[in-house]
């Protein structure tokens, strides 16, 4: 390895056995170069709870996103849906992919702002972690049923896998994870942050943000895939109307199959282009200021208010036209039930959990175990659980 080399990706060799020397002043040197004073650094990183050597070439944040990455938890987001359950087909996002998506638009917004990439990739390979079976029914039913112990929030459960339930380590539970990349999940647990005082890091807004313009731009792909809108239903929302009359004057007449892929691209490209440039004229006036600066001061990162209340119309049209549509609540109701029984049954004989989740039970309690064992689940492993415990079969459940 040449000098330059080395000096690229952060590391020194020693010229006399070839073995790399830990210098992340150079890795702090490059964020120096290339990030924004207001981007959060790596040098300012308050640390783990547990104490590591640095890397030779990975910076903290770098390293969560990877520990985060190679998790059970996270391979597991496979087998969740977003919103349309299993027997609606395949084509639809799972958590998973979902994650995917959200992580990339997150990383174009925060390479534009000249924001902390692997902080923000980390921040959202994260976010949805804490998701149970069955999307949000999953989640509604499991906050009723937890209701005497505080109810149930996946922003929460994400942080209680990543810093207690992931073995991955013999010296610790939990991944240790940096604590910025523990306060931004922290932030979205308790409810993100409030609208007036003190903001949240730009990162953490940044993944709020591509979560959102994820979620609508593909819910609005997987219903019209499946069948239950039609762009015609559509085409009467304003950033809709918007969109194909961009599509219209770039491509002319388009065939409806590809009509649809076109929406959704532009529809991302649409809101994240209107955040990145009303960001720009926020935040670069304010370069040399620091991130705790900027989270001191309140500032917020938004779209301009023409397409936040287009975005806002579209969003309330989905919760109505899709969320609430004829075909998904039977499928959502008898998920819903069969997670009940589920929780039932394990609360009333929680000697028929793995021994971990038993173990858990009687340092908590058992409405606190079987909830943590049913929210990792994927939706095919609950309703494997599901058939077992309702059968003649006996002895403890299947760990995941």
């Amino acid at each position: 390895m040449s000098l330059s080399q080395s000096l690229h990706i952060g590391v020194v060799v020693d010229a006399f056995n070839g073995e790399p020397i830990i210098d992340l002043r150079r890795y702090d040197d490059r964020e120096h170069l290339l990030l924004a004073s207001f981007a959060t650094h790596s040098r300012d990183s308050k640390g783990r709870i547990h104490p590591e050597k640095d890397h030779s070439y990975r910076g903290p944040y770098a390293r969560d996103r990877d520990r985060i990455l190679h998790s059970s938890a996270f391979r597991r987001l496979s087998g969740k849906m977003q919103v349309f359950t299993g027997e609606m087909g395949i084509y639809h996002r799972t958590r998973l992919t979902h994650t995917f998506e959200v992580a990339s638009v997150a990383r174009t917004i925060s390479r534009a702002l000249r924001l902390n990439e692997d902080l923000t990739e980390a921040l959202a390979l994260m976010h949805d972690i804490g998701h149970p079976p069955y999307g949000h029914c999953g989640e509604d039913v499991l906050h009723e049923c937890l209701a005497g112990n505080g109810g149930f929030s996946h922003n929460q459960f994400a942080l209680v896998i990543v810093q207690q339930l992931e073995k991955r380590y013999q010296a610790f539970d939990g991944l240790n994870l940096c604590r910025e990349t523990l306060r931004g999940q922290d932030v979205r647990a308790n409810k993100k942050a409030a609208s007036v005082g003190r903001s949240a890091g730009l990162e953490i807004q940044v993944v709020d943000a591509a979560d959102s313009i994820a979620y609508d731009a593909h819910d609005v792909d997987d219903a019209l895939q499946l069948g239950l809108l039609s762009i015609d239903q559509l085409a009467g929302l304003s950033i809709i109307r918007r969109t194909l009359d961009a599509i219209n004057q770039a491509n002319g007449t388009v065939p409806k199959q590809q009509l649809r892929q076109l929406l959704v691209h532009e529809l991302i490209d649409l809101q994240v282009s209107d955040l990145i440039q009303q960001s720009s004229q926020l935040l670069f006036p304010l370069e040399g200021r620091t991130s705790e600066d900027l989270s001191e001061s309140g500032v917020r990162l938004k779209h301009s208010e023409v397409l936040e209340a287009e975005r806002k119309e579209l969003e309330r049209f989905l919760f109505e036209a899709v969320y609430r549509h004829e075909r998904l609540i039977p499928v959502r109701e008898a998920a819903g039930n069969r997670l009940l029984i589920l929780f039932e049954k394990l609360v009333s004989n929680p000697s028929r959990l793995p021994m971990r989740f038993r173990q858990r039970a009687e340092q908590f309690s058992p409405a606190i175990a079987v909830g943590e064992y049913l929210a990792g689940m994927t939706d095919n492993f609950c309703d494997r659980q599901y058939q077992q415990i309702t059968s003649l079969a006996s002895g403890p459940l299947a760990d995941w």
